[in-house]
C-alpha cells in the first residue's frame, strides 16, 4: 500500500466477491509450494512494531451465518513419516516492564435451549509406547509467591451441582496409575496444609 509519511499508510484488501442466491462466495489459499529435497517456505503473518503505540492486532475469525452449524477454526502442525511431527506454541507477549498478556481459552455461552461448548484437553493415543502427558502449571516466583492453580465447577440453578472427577489411568496387564496430592515444601518455616471436605 502507499506510504503515509504524516498519517497512516493505506490499506491493502484480499478478499473474494460476493456470492449469488444459490452459491458460496470464493475461497482464499494461502500457501508455499512443495519441495522434494529441502524445507517448504513459510508463511508468515504478523503487524509491525509501534515505537510509541500499541503493535496491531493479527485477528482470526469466522464468519456467522444464520443457518447450520458455525464455521470452525482449525490448526494442524505438520506430519512427519520419518521424524516428530510439528509443534504448536502458543504463547502471550512479553511485558518487560509489568505483567505478561492473558491467555484466555473459553467456548461461548450457551443460548436459551442449548449447553455451552466442551473443553476437551487430551494427548493423542499410541499403540507402541506412552501417551503424551498433560502438564498444567504456574511459574517459580523470585520475590513474590507463586501463582495458584484452580479448578472450580460453575454454579447452577436447578438440578444438583456439577462434579470434579480426577482418576488415575488403568492397566490390564500391571498396576494402576497412582493418585499423588501434596503439598507444598516450606523450606523456612511449615509446609502447607492439605484441606479435604
Amino acid at each position: 500500500s502507499g506510504e503515509g509519511t504524516a498519517t497512516a499508510s493505506g490499506v491493502v484488501s484480499i478478499r473474494t466477491a460476493n456470492a449469488g442466491a444459490a452459491g458460496a462466495s470464493g475461497a482464499l489459499k494461502f500457501s508455499t509450494g512443495t519441495s522434494v529435497t529441502g524445507n517448504s517456505g513459510d508463511v508468515m503473518i504478523g503487524s509491525g512494531a509501534a515505537t510509541k503505540g500499541r503493535g496491531g492486532s493479527v485477528l482470526v475469525t469466522v464468519g456467522s451465518g444464520t443457518s447450520g452449524a458455525g464455521g470452525s477454526l482449525q490448526g494442524y502442525a505438520g506430519r512427519s513419516t520419518v521424524n516428530t511431527g510439528g509443534s504448536i506454541s502458543v504463547a502471550s507477549g512479553e511485558g518487560t516492564v509489568t505483567s505478561s498478556g492473558m491467555i484466555t481459552i473459553r467456548s461461548s455461552n450457551a443460548g436459551d435451549t442449548g449447553t455451552s461448548g466442551m473443553l476437551v484437553f487430551s494427548s493423542g493415543s499410541t499403540s507402541s509406547g506412552n501417551s503424551g502427558q498433560i502438564a498444567v502449571g504456574t511459574g517459580a516466583a523470585t520475590d513474590g509467591r507463586g501463582g495458584a492453580v484452580v479448578i472450580t465447577v460453575g454454579s447452577g440453578t436447578s438440578a444438583t451441582g456439577g462434579n470434579v472427577m480426577i482418576a488415575a489411568g488403568r492397566s490390564t496387564v500391571n498396576t494402576g496409575g497412582g493418585l499423588f496430592l501434596a503439598s507444598g515444601e516450606g523450606t523456612a518455616t511449615t509446609s502447607g496444609v492439605v484441606s479435604i471436605r
